[in-house]
């Protein structure tokens, strides 16, 4: 989602440490960029907190944000930070409704490239259906940080179906992904590595609240667990979840969702692409008997146009998950050891 937001006539081309004192530096890039960007009538109160009622159980979240490069194919760090907070309290089966919004800010940073990534956080935020109502700026000494970083916290009410927890995965249950994986690291590292595709490779981000609204709405309490496979690929998410429901997951490899495009930079940059991060797809795991219904449904949604059921809970090695390869031998899937892609959120 692009907006078109002038931007407004500031006194410096980049930012300062006196943008980050409180005094009138502060006060006009606040009252310049993000207030007037931002504003509804929570933010506008210009208070240290935010004000509001929520009706019922209630999700709370909060995530940092210190991706490189901040602009990266198919969106940047403002978006990524709004629809990573987002996506987070949508998996605990949430309507996200407001988040908070801190900036870190490297001196020297440009305006333009601050403007930026605020008319994009504007965008996601619209998309998403969220508002910021409150947040903070900082500036440290150039050298001291990495242009900007971004700490979000979002909060939201349960949906009133939604039933999403770890006690609820059971043996036979069936492993879907939303989407196809991998495409949002190897946007990254094609950046950093100067590498040249036929067609451009773009990050996955978005926001996948509307999507999995619906998918509750209509399945209800046939929806057992939500992940979204971020840094660590599916491959750190289905452990995470073998490991903390004591079952065994069993995948099919030619089953998992992939970009031909993608698929071949991973050969070339000797990845696998089941660690390779994610910020646009979530892994569910289903009651069976709605599993097929539950795949036609997400595959009506554009951005879910590739669902697929990948695998099933099994009682056979617990705590394990194991693959079948497109070739027809098995492996186990392990959890990665270090970081595969560093600074890819």
């Amino acid at each position: 989602m692009q907006l078109s937001c002038p931007m407004p006539k500031l006194d410096f081309d980049t930012i300062t440490l006196g943008h980050g004192g409180g005094g009138t530096l502060t006060n006009k890039l606040l009252e310049s960029g993000v207030f007037n960007l931002l504003s509804n009538d929570l933010l506008d109160e210009h208070h240290d907190g935010a004000v509001f009622s929520l009706d019922g159980p209630t999700a709370f979240t909060t995530d940092s944000f210190v991706i490189s490069p901040i602009f990266f194919p198919g969106g940047d760090i403002g978006e990524l930070a709004i629809n990573g907070t987002v996506n987070d309290l949508a998996m605990c089966g949430a309507k996200p409704k407001y988040l908070s919004l801190s900036f870190i800010i490297e001196e020297g940073l440009l305006m333009k490239d601050f403007w930026k990534v605020l008319v994009s956080i504007k965008a996601a935020c619209e998309a998403a259906e969220v508002q910021v109502v409150t947040g903070d700026t900082k500036v440290v000494e150039r050298g001291k940080g990495d242009q900007i970083f971004i700490n979000t916290t979002g909060i939201g009410s349960i949906l009133p179906k939604a039933k999403i927890s770890m006690n609820r995965v059971k043996e036979g249950d069936v492993v879907i992904v939303s989407d196809v994986i991998a495409s949002h690291g190897i946007s990254i590292m094609s950046v950093r590595e100067g590498l040249e595709f036929e067609s451009d490779i773009l990050s996955d981000t978005r926001p996948l609240n509307h999507i999995v609204e619906e998918m509750i709405s209509k399945f209800g309490e046939s929806i057992h667990l939500l992940k979204d496979p971020t840094r660590g690929g599916i491959a750190a998410v289905l452990n995470e979840i073998a490991r903390d429901s004591q079952q065994g997951i069993y995948l099919d490899e030619k089953k998992i969702p992939i970009n031909e495009q993608v698929k071949g930079a991973c050969e070339i940059l000797g990845l696998d692409p089941l660690y390779v991060a994610n910020e646009g797809i979530y892994i569910a795991i289903v009651d069976a008997s709605d599993a097929e219904d539950i795949i036609n449904h997400l595959k009506s949604n554009p951005n879910s146009a590739n669902a697929s059921a990948i695998g099933k809970i099994v009682k056979d090695h617990p705590r394990q998950v194991i693959i079948r390869s497109g070739i027809g031998g098995k492996r186990v899937v392990n959890m990665l050891v270090g970081e595969q892609l560093p600074r890819i959120c």
